[in-house]
């Protein structure tokens, strides 16, 4: 995979090798990719799973063992899962006393990992000012708790919409996947698998119609150009991703996604044109990862008819009722008369059952990449200059440090209807254009 100079775009010889599948894909302390991720706020937990007076989680993020509490005032903290002392698990520890406690020796440690007392000492520990637990600060928003896990001073936390809105306009969940993080992300801004992977064999027009200046669904229209004109270009967060179906009567169905850096995509989802969805891929370790979700709508309230739809596919515990472990649950049956896997219809089983069987960490050098994959090789390049630029002591991109940086006007996801003469590229800039103007 070449990925020097300033050439990004898809070419015939951009297969990648083992390392170059490694740099992209281990997510430890020291490795490349979990440096890279380091650099960013991700996600955590979500807030529901804190509530006030919660017991500390024990989470794993990036492969560290931590504990996640909340303490008397309300505050998050995310620490070391072993106590600075001797070790002994803190996650079984006391929330009291603007702290955590530890239970074997009574030490005890605010959320920026301060050591508050060490009460078997002489005077509750003199020297107690020595001990600096590791700590990670935290941040909430948009119904998600937020770490930094990169060195120095955060930086600032990202301004993105979804992220400011209010409770009755964005729905969130989490999704446990058994695999690696890149795969997972890559099947957000591959638009081709919308006209498989996710194909209703029956009529949808009653379902997300969200399609501007169309009077018909998404799912009809994918279904009828499956081989749609794909381009690509750079952005300051990422990728932009131009999808192109002409479809008959001198009309074109146009949808505008993204890959942001590191580890996320935006992309039309069930609000239509009203808003958007979110992935956000955190690795666990590098063959498990959290798929944090967000429905967000920047119009009217979301429907609950939306939000129980994605709680249905969900246990208690976030995970897929449909997996691996019952095959999920396809009825071949189906394959004839209802939708193209038989794996019901939920689109998120579906990407579950297509990336986790690509195996815990998809072995790229094994692909046949074709033109239609010019937006995940334009990714992955991108990410490997981001790794370049931390490995040479550089800050990658959209890690923000000024504030007048800190907005996303050009972030201008699109599910239109527009003429099949019209030129993408100027038709949303256009309205990025009119996005600026207002923001």
């Amino acid at each position: 995979m070449t990925s020097g100079g300033s050439r990004f775009y898809w070419s015939t010889n951009d297969m990648m090798s083992t390392q170059e599948n490694e740099i992209l894909t281990q997510t430890g302390r020291g490795k490349p990719a979990g440096e890279l991720l380091r650099r960013y706020w991700q996600p955590v937990a979500l807030s529901e799973e804190l509530p006030s007076g919660a017991v500390p989680l024990t989470v794993k993020i990036l492969g560290e063992e931590l504990v996640l509490f909340r303490d008397d005032q309300g505050r998050a903290g995310l620490l070391g899962i072993h106590c600075s002392h001797r070790g002994t698990n803190l996650s079984y520890g006391r929330v009291e006393d603007g702290g955590l406690r530890c239970l074997y020796h009574g030490w005890l440690y605010d959320v920026e990992g301060r050591c508050l007392e060490q009460p078997g000492e002489p005077g509750g520990g003199e020297h107690r000012n020595d001990t600096r637990h590791p700590a990670y600060p935290c941040r909430e928003a948009g119904g998600v708790i937020f770490t930094y896990m990169g060195p120095g001073e955060p930086p600032l936390f990202p301004n993105y919409e979804f992220l400011k809105a209010s409770p009755d306009h964005v729905y969130v969940a989490k999704i446990f996947h058994e695999c690696n993080y890149l795969q997972a992300n890559e099947g957000n801004i591959d638009p081709i698998h919308l006209s498989f992977l996710h194909r209703f064999l029956e009529n949808r027009n009653e379902r997300y119609r969200g399609v501007r200046g169309a009077d018909e669904s998404h799912y009809n229209l994918v279904g009828r150009n499956i081989a749609p004109i794909l381009d690509v270009e750079l952005v300051d967060f990422g990728v932009r991703i131009y999808t192109i179906r002409k479809l008959e009567a001198g009309k074109a169905y146009l949808r505008v996604s993204y890959f942001i850096l590191p580890n996320l995509s935006a992309f039309p989802g069930q609000t239509g044109g009203e808003g958007y969805s979110v992935n956000w891929h955190v690795p666990i370790d590098d063959t498990h990862h959290w798929k944090y979700t967000f429905v967000f709508s920047s119009g009217a309230p979301l429907q609950k008819e939306i939000i129980n739809r994605e709680r249905s596919e969900l246990t208690s515990d976030y995970r897929l009722i449909r997996s691996e472990a019952n095959r999920f649950m396809q009825e071949r049956e189906s394959m004839a008369t209802k939708t193209y896997t038989g794996m019901g219809s939920g689109f998120q089983a579906h990407d579950a059952f297509a990336t986790t069987s690509q195996g815990k960490i998809q072995d790229r050098t094994e692909e046949h990449l074709v033109s239609s994959d010019k937006a995940i090789v334009t990714a992955r390049k991108l990410l490997e200059k981001a790794i370049r630029d931390v490995q040479e002591g550089r800050e990658p991109p959209q890690v923000i440090r000024v504030p007048s940086q800190n907005r996303f006007p050009n972030l201008l996801v699109l599910s239109d209807m527009i003429p099949d003469t019209s030129d993408w590229k100027e038709y949303t800039q256009s309205l990025e254009a009119e996005a600026r103007a207002k923001s």
